[in-house]
């Protein structure tokens, strides 16, 4: 019996062919701005850099959106569905202002922080575009694990899709210019990024309107109305945010240590660092696949849970440990047995291939057990277990940061790359022991009303899923958005940065 496999697969596939798309566009969007210099290169990734770091604080809100309408979802509850999708947007708007604003007011001195002369000055016209369309690039997150958390990963693919594809087009006309359209350079690359992502955005919400009024009249009185989580959208508002703060803690936490191991790889020279940077390359490949799969698991846990289906959710646990089993393996073989033609397809320089090879090579220790923490975790965070996860997730990356300093010592650079593997491995164990102590807790299943007057079948999850769009006043926004990020291409691709 294949149990939740393809139910899996079918939400995982879409995500990873997202994940993918932004990683082509950030790579191609890279090589037009190379062209403008050593400074434009520098602005664009620390524009870059700023994103993803407030990317932590977005997913906090995008992550908790996708839970909380699972959930609500799973159990039944329509009022809860639309509360969620109501308030998810009003936490997007605030957010966005509080993020935008002082963002914008503060550019020259946010790019004169980390760089000098030309180089800040770029920053500063990159970031001049960017804050004011922050709110396209949140707005587009909540929209899409709106979806995802209907249990449609297929609608957010093909935006993301359009997006990278514009944006393909969009970066050279407007970074080195083209007949009429004048070279804008550094500025051009984040004029570049908002439009596509405000044609995206725009394409978003006109498919949840067509998907609104389709379905209105078919739902009605569809759903069971169950006794939910009480309160109104200020409650939902607050319920999100608690279930997504340990995602958005996860995805820091990663974030700093990473950055903490490449001044750590610095310490060995250009070489080495470069062979860092393309051997990371590659496995994007690869652990954008662990996180496509951790966004499948986490969907489905949570409208399990909401549900209060504990053995379906063993059972998905199980399931999920499987296949990231076999994608874990599949990793180790490609690091370990294809890093010398995988590396030439990147550098010709015998020394940053030299040094790409041993990363992959040392990387292919800790994909195993980094594929089960990746995709497990979305599961136990998805399920309400995120605090004690987040607890573990740290305890093992603070491990790995200690490991890969102390052995760089006696082994040189290849002790920094082993240190993820000790931390992986801590949190693997972490994480099968919060498995052991949650499996004798039972998931309750949430109570249920009188039936409604025209009792009808209970929602499959594709009409579920249309639930929470389809309610008048329910989740469009009262106010337009306001703002929004950074650098070229990141969107898609700043999930698994923080592998690390």
């Amino acid at each position: 019996m294949r149990g939740h496999v393809p139910r899996l697969t079918a939400l995982a596939v879409p995500v990873y062919a997202e994940l993918l798309s932004g990683v082509v566009a950030s790579v191609v969007g890279t090589l037009w701005v190379a062209g403008l210099g050593g400074a434009a290169v520098a602005a664009v990734t620390l524009a870059g850099t700023v994103e993803n770091l407030l990317l932590g604080l977005v997913l906090v809100v995008a992550s908790g959106t996708s839970v909380r309408l699972s959930q609500a979802l799973g159990a039944g509850d329509r009022a809860e569905a639309d509360r969620t999708a109501r308030a998810a947007w009003r936490l997007c708007a605030c957010g966005s202002l509080a993020i935008a604003v002082p963002g914008f007011l503060l550019r020259d001195q946010l790019a004169g922080a980390f760089l000098d002369g030309e180089a800040a000055a770029r920053a500063a016209e990159y970031f001049t575009v960017a804050f004011p369309a922050f709110a396209l690039f949140f707005g587009q997150r909540v929209a899409d694990e709106l979806f995802k958390g209907a249990g449609d990963t297929r609608t957010p693919m093909r935006v993301a899709l359009l997006s990278n594809a514009l944006l393909l087009v969009l970066d050279p006309l407007l970074i080195l210019g083209a007949g009429p359209v004048p070279a804008l350079g550094v500025p051009g690359a984040a004029l570049a990024l908002t439009v596509s992502r405000a044609i995206a955005l725009a394409v978003t919400l006109r498919l949840r309107g067509r998907l609104r009024g389709r379905l209105r009249g078919r739902l009605q009185g569809r759903l069971r109305q169950r006794t939910g989580a009480a309160g109104g959208v200020r409650a939902a508002a607050a319920r999100i945010v608690r279930a997504g703060t340990p995602f958005g803690l996860d995805f820091t936490a990663r974030m700093a240590v990473g950055t903490a191991q490449l001044g750590l790889v610095a310490g060995f020279g250009v070489a080495a660092v470069a062979g860092y940077g393309v051997g990371y390359r590659v496995l994007l490949v690869v652990t954008m696949a662990f996180y496509a799969l951790r966004q499948a698991a986490a969907i489905e846990a949570a409208r399990l849970t909401g549900a209060g289906e504990t053995g379906a959710l063993r059972a998905l646990h199980r399931d999920t440990g499987r296949l990231a089993a076999l994608l874990g393996a599949g990793a180790v073989v490609l690091s370990a047995a294809l890093a010398v033609p995988l590396t030439a397809l990147f550098t010709d320089d015998p020394a940053v291939a030299a040094q790409s090879v041993g990363f992959l090579r040392m990387a292919a220790l800790y994909l195993l057990p980094y594929a089960l923490v990746v995709a497990l975790g979305g599961i136990h965070q998805a399920a309400g277990a995120g605090r004690p996860l987040v607890l573990a997730v740290l305890l093992g990356l603070g491990v790995q940061l200690a490991a890969s300093a102390g052995l760089s010592g006696p082994l040189g650079v290849s002790g920094v790359w082993l240190g993820p593997a000790v931390g992986a491995v801590l949190q693997l164990a972490l994480l099968l022991l919060l498995a052991r102590r949650r499996a004798a807790t039972p998931v309750e299943a949430p109570a249920v009303e009188a039936p409604a007057a025209e009792p009808s079948r209970e929602l499959q999850p594709a009409d579920r899923g249309a639930a929470a769009w389809t309610s008048t006043n329910s989740s469009t926004p009262d106010r337009k958005p306001v703002g929004r990020a950074t650098s070229a291409g990141t969107g898609c691709t700043s999930t698994v940065a923080a592998g690390g």
